[in-house]
């Protein structure tokens, strides 16, 4: 099929595996004239991308067929000569492919920036690192805020709504495309980890190894709730003009941001909000008898969504909130999980964290007795932390380590040469 892959060395780390047929990096510019940088990410994407053509369609759960459709990403490290080190990272809910290199639009560090690099625990000079901003995302990969060929406008709201395992398996496209037959380890955290499990289910003789990160294998109603919520904020503002927005030249801002708000609770610990801010004022010693930002944390909040709509697609986040919402694992396999995992080959190491109360540690056990009612070689471990669901997005030493000795032993069994030394 006619494939199109756009290239440019923009990531900072290690080096580009090289791919013949590259068209030397079209990079023209389809946002409109006063587009934000955000928007010209989505259409014309900085990093890697690749154009899959109409000839093969990607068919999609919701039975609609996506043709053509783009994916963005970035790799980091080179791949061996065996083509034996590749691992392919998962992102969450607002992450996208900057994994370990600098944001585009934000200019910040890679949102995993503590685990990937050299001589980090993912260590990019021992491994090829692959991170795809997903289906449906706003960093380049086909998703609402692109056009539509048949309207030459953005699609909004009528983007076909996805599921994880059209996630999933558009990024089985991608690794094809790179011509890797079996990718080493899939890592994952959050709406990341969902996607592991997929590949465990739906790919099972595509990687050697997974990770599941703090994650679930189906969304609780707790966590639906949640992401109502938030839907609703971002359709209840008016300038969402009923996810037609980009036509009127407006964007979802305050209700996006209220979204992110109220997300962004559910990413921390009770401990971690009262050992940071407490009752604490923010750049005052009195109550201010308004509704002004008193406390830290209401600003902390407002800032958090303030910067968040800078960088995504509200309906992004509808869409991606709606697949995650969707996904079941358990109920796609006959109400018995461990049918998802039958046959499995793969080398398996899920982690959960104590006070991760979005996707608790029960969660996760879930996962380790469907793998070992199918007799899957899987590790577990439960990490003693008070940072709440983002823990794995932190330096929690701990976690790296473990990261670490699994992949090492992992890349010993198999043969992958130890890292080069990394100059001081």
């Amino acid at each position: 099929m006619p494939v199109s892959d756009h290239t440019k060395n923009t990531d900072g780390i290690g080096s580009l595996l090289p791919i013949a047929g590259q068209n030397g990096g079209r990079d023209e510019a389809r946002a409109g004239p006063g587009s934000s940088s955000s928007d010209i990410e989505a259409l014309n994407p900085s990093s890697r991308s690749v154009e899959f053509g109409t000839d093969a369609p990607l068919r999609l759960d919701c039975q609609q067929d996506l043709a053509p459709f783009t994916i963005a990403y970035q790799t980091y490290g080179e791949l061996n000569a065996e083509r034996s080190n590749a691992i392919l990272i998962c992102h969450a809910l607002t992450g996208d492919q900057h994994v370990a290199s600098i944001h585009p639009v934000t200019g910040k560090e890679g949102w995993w920036s503590t685990l990937v690099g050299p001589g980090k625990p993912v260590d990019t000079t021992r491994y090829f690192v692959i991170c795809a901003n997903i289906l449906g995302g706003c960093m380049g990969s086909t998703g609402p805020a692109s056009i539509n060929p048949k309207t030459g406008q953005c699609y909004g709201v009528n983007f076909p709504v996805i599921t994880i395992r059209d996630m999933v398996n558009a990024q089985a496209r991608l690794i094809d495309h790179i011509g890797i037959g079996q990718l080493f380890s899939v890592i994952g955290g959050s709406m990341g980890g969902m996607q592991v499990l997929e590949w465990a289910a739906r790919h099972k003789d595509r990687f050697a190894t997974a990770m599941p990160i703090a994650t679930a294998p189906w969304h609780t109603a707790q966590n639906i709730a949640f992401h109502e919520v938030g839907r609703q904020a971002v359709m209840a503002d008016p300038d969402w003009h009923g996810g037609n927005y980009m036509a009127f030249g407006t964007r979802p801002a305050r209700g996006l941001a209220v979204a992110r708000m109220a997300a962004h609770i559910t990413y921390l610990s009770e401990k971690a909000l009262q050992d940071k801010f407490g009752r604490g004022l923010q750049d005052r010693n009195a109550r201010s008898f308004s509704f002004d930002a008193d406390f830290q944390i209401e600003s902390y909040l407002r800032h958090q969504g303030s910067t968040f709509v800078d960088r995504f697609d509200a309906n992004s986040y509808l869409y991606i909130t709606r697949a995650m919402d969707y996904f079941d694992l358990e109920a796609e396999y006959g109400g018995k999980l461990a049918n998802a995992f039958q046959g499995t080959k793969a080398q398996f190491c899920v982690i959960s964290f104590t006070s991760d109360w979005l996707y608790p540690t029960r969660d996760s056990r879930s996962i380790v007795k469907a793998l070992n009612a199918v007799a899957a070689n899987v590790s577990f471990v439960e990490l003693d932390s008070d940072k709440g669901h983002d823990a794995f997005l932190l330096d929690e030493a701990e976690f790296l380590s473990t990261v670490r000795g699994f992949l090492n032993a992992a890349a010993a069994k198999r043969g992958i040469k130890p890292a080069r030394e990394v100059p001081a």
